[in-house]
């Protein structure tokens, strides 16, 4: 079973952490931690026990920035910095909810953020490979990941439109940024029966679906509307598109 480590005063990057809260806020941030689970994802319908329990164990305000960790359990996004958030809970369950894991897989993360996607993965899944573009935010995730004790994570550098092709193929993929269109090296990236999760549609608004290959063919479904931060790079959206610098 997994043990959250408590922090060492060399560890670094790491937003908030237990050594600055008073036990009582501790015991505060477990208790609305149970109710975040209950009310804003399980009551909304997830109901796989594994993606509840990981949701209820990894402390969302350890991930957040000191002046939002008041927020931290709120039913929203949150900004972590350069233009970037954390997503939503309820987004982040159902996402982990449509990759449908059953423990030992090998999964792909494309947009680590501050790491509190990969960590929620982590618990569920054999081994995460989360892709951040921004390098202070991949820093950030892979010293705050390791800090914590998340030891099966790996928090790679790179433009996460390509994917991670070292460790292809993948069971799961899942893209925590909305990208235009699906990325080929992706789906090419995909094992047989892997699935993908991605957000997709225009910088305001996508549609979360969740592709199937099987047998080399691929199966597409949508499962939510959703808003999220943009998928930048070669397969994604390009910094001097004009959907992203108008206004």
């Amino acid at each position: 079973m997994f043990q959250l480590r408590k922090l060492q005063s060399k560890d670094v990057c790491v937003m908030n952490d237990d050594r600055s809260l008073l036990p009582g806020m501790l015991r505060k941030f477990d208790r609305i931690r149970r109710e975040m689970v209950l009310r804003q994802i399980q009551d909304r319908g997830i109901r796989q026990p594994q993606v509840l329990r990981a949701m209820e164990t990894v402390p969302r305000h350890l991930f957040v920035p000191p002046e939002f960790i008041a927020r931290a359990y709120e039913d929203e996004p949150l900004p972590i910095g350069d233009g970037q958030t954390i997503s939503q809970p309820f987004m982040v369950a159902a996402m982990a909810d449509a990759l449908s894991l059953s423990g030992d897989e090998r999964v792909l993360e494309i947009g680590a953020g501050s790491g509190y996607q990969a960590a929620v993965l982590s618990l569920i899944t054999g081994e995460v490979t989360a892709v951040e573009r921004n390098s202070a935010l991949a820093c950030a995730a892979r010293e705050r990941l390791a800090a914590l004790g998340f030891a099966n994570v790996r928090i790679e550098e790179a433009d996460g439109s390509l994917g991670w092709l070292p460790g292809a193929p993948y069971d799961a993929i899942l893209v925590s940024a909305g990208a235009p269109a699906v990325p080929p090296p992706l789906v090419n990236q995909m094992a047989e029966n892997g699935r993908l999760v991605i957000p997709v549609g225009d910088s305001e608004q996508q549609k979360l679906i969740r592709i199937v290959k099987r047998q080399g063919r691929t199966t597409q479904e949508s499962l939510y509307a959703c808003r999220f931060v943009p998928l930048r790079g070669s397969f994604g959206w390009r910094d001097d598109s004009p959907e992203l610098t108008r206004g």
